[in-house]
């Protein structure tokens, strides 16, 4: 629907989430320069086949990624802008609405800025945990400022498209909400059930299953990268945290009582977690939701 006539992009960061889009787009035919504040980190991203490093004299790109952690993301913009890397810019941050403010008291370009995020990663990093695969037939929210006009909107899209993945349109602080519950929340969850393990002893280690394993598989990640994310989404992720700890408060109120109203307690919030994993079972790999459609 979005036919990509991209021939030149630049990726500013080159962990597992640039690398990756920079290989989508190599396999789509089009040329890519990286670049990352470690050169080790480009030179691996090279091995991988993502591109060539990105050059003082490369004209300008058609679109320029900005994939650098949230909160570096407004400065590496204005920097990228001000030096003309590109004619279109996006960013693929997993948080929006501050980056937004950032970047707009920065006094970045909004007429060339499509803030963007998408809904795929890994819990691995670097280059060498990049796919190009990763992600196709995923949705990859793009949150334009009311100053951006259509046709960086479309361009962008078009690459979102060239790397296999859904755009949907939706704003920002609609994004933050959303991905404190499907994404950011569920991270700190992991974590804490995870962070238990920490010191067990070998007894309980031997007798660990996969449940336990896929409960707390996210919890791998960069300490330092999901601070950063968490902290620039505090308010949303608070309060999806606020609903499970109360959850999980009744849980525990029920088991203490070992009444009859406790037993039906447990058992409402069972049949509703089944409920629940069905649903999001039953939207994977597709995305079922009401997508908002690019302007004309």
């Amino acid at each position: 629907m979005y036919p990509s006539t991209l021939h030149r992009v630049s990726v500013l960061g080159s962990g597992v989430i640039g690398t990756s889009i920079a290989l989508a787009l190599r396999r789509a035919g089009i040329r890519v320069a990286l670049s990352d504040r470690d050169g080790d980190v480009v030179a691996k991203a090279e091995l991988m086949g993502a591109g060539v490093a990105l050059a003082p004299d490369d004209p300008p790109a058609d679109v320029v990624v900005i994939a650098t952690p949230p909160s570096t993301v407004a400065a590496v913009l204005r920097e990228a802008q001000a030096r003309g890397l590109g004619a279109v810019y996006t960013d693929v941050a997993s948080t929006k609405a501050r980056i937004v403010a950032d970047a707009e008291f920065a006094g970045c370009d909004f007429t060339t800025y499509v803030p963007g995020h998408p809904m795929a990663g890994r819990e691995l990093s670097g280059p060498f945990a990049a796919r190009a695969d990763l992600f196709t037939g995923r949705p990859w929210a793009l949150c334009p400022h009311p100053l951006t006009p259509a046709g960086p909107l479309h361009t962008v899209a078009g690459l979102v498209a060239a790397c296999g993945a859904e755009p949907q349109v939706l704003a920002a602080s609609t994004h933050d909400r959303v991905v404190a519950a499907v994404s950011h929340a569920p991270h700190l969850v992991a974590a804490a059930l995870a962070a238990g393990f920490a010191g067990a002893d070998e007894t309980m280690l031997s007798l660990v299953g996969r449940g336990l394993q896929d409960a707390t598989r996210i919890a791998t990640g960069d300490p330092a990268l999901w601070c950063d994310i968490l902290e620039q989404n505090a308010d949303a992720v608070a309060a999806v945290l606020e609903t499970v700890v109360r959850e999980l408060s009744q849980a525990a109120h029920a088991l203490r009582s070992l009444d009859h109203a406790g037993s039906g307690a447990l058992a409402d919030l069972l049949v509703r977690g089944n409920r629940g994993r069905d649903r999001i079972v039953d939207t994977w790999p597709s995305r079922r939701v009401e997508k908002a459609s690019l302007p004309a």
